[in-house]
C-alpha cells in the first residue's frame, strides 16, 4: 500500500493553478504517526532519547507554531481520531489538523521559509502516512 507524506511537483502545481486566485484556504491533514519516530535522514535535529511518531509531530508543531503565525495562518483545530463514522474500514487515523492560510501564495511562502524547513524533519520523522486535502469556502450555499 503506498504512503503519503509530501507532495509532489504534479500536485502542487495543481493545488496552485486549481486555488492561487480563491483567497482563504483551509487544510484538511490526516495523520497517522509511526510507532517510533524516524530520523534516519535527520541526524541535525534528531532528539537524544528515541521518541514515538506522535512525540515527533508535537515537536513539529511547537516549532512550527510561530511561522504559521507570521504567514497569516492558524490552527483551527487539532485533535485525536481512529475510525471513519463512514469511510472504509481499512484507513486509521490517529489525528486530524485544520489550519486556515490566508492564500496559496501564504502558505507556499510558508511551506518554502527556511525557519519552518529545518524543523520540517520531525514532521516526515514522525509521519507513516497523511492526507492533505486543501478546500475553499462555498460562500452561497443556499
Amino acid at each position: 500500500m503506498q504512503k503519503y507524506i509530501n507532495a509532489n511537483p504534479e500536485s502542487g502545481k495543481r493545488f496552485y493553478q486549481d486555488f492561487h486566485a480563491k483567497g482563504k484556504i483551509v487544510m484538511l491533514n490526516l495523520l497517522k504517526f509511526r510507532e517510533k519516530a524516524d530520523y534516519t535522514n535527520f541526524s541535525e535535529i534528531k532528539p537524544k532519547d528515541e521518541i514515538k511518531g506522535e512525540e515527533a509531530y508535537q515537536v513539529y508543531l511547537k516549532k512550527t507554531l510561530l511561522e504559521l503565525k507570521k504567514a497569516g495562518s492558524r490552527i483551527i483545530y487539532y485533535g485525536k481520531s481512529n475510525n471513519f463514522l463512514i469511510g472504509p474500514e481499512s484507513e486509521n487515523w490517529d489525528a486530524v489538523l485544520v489550519v486556515e492560510h490566508e492564500s496559496v501564495l501564504k502558505f507556499m511562502e510558508f511551506a518554502q521559509n527556511k525557519d519552518y524547513l529545518k524543523n520540517a524533519g520531525h514532521r516526515t520523522a514522525a509521519l507513516e502516512d497523511s492526507r492533505l486535502l486543501p478546500s475553499t469556502e462555498i460562500k452561497d450555499y443556499s
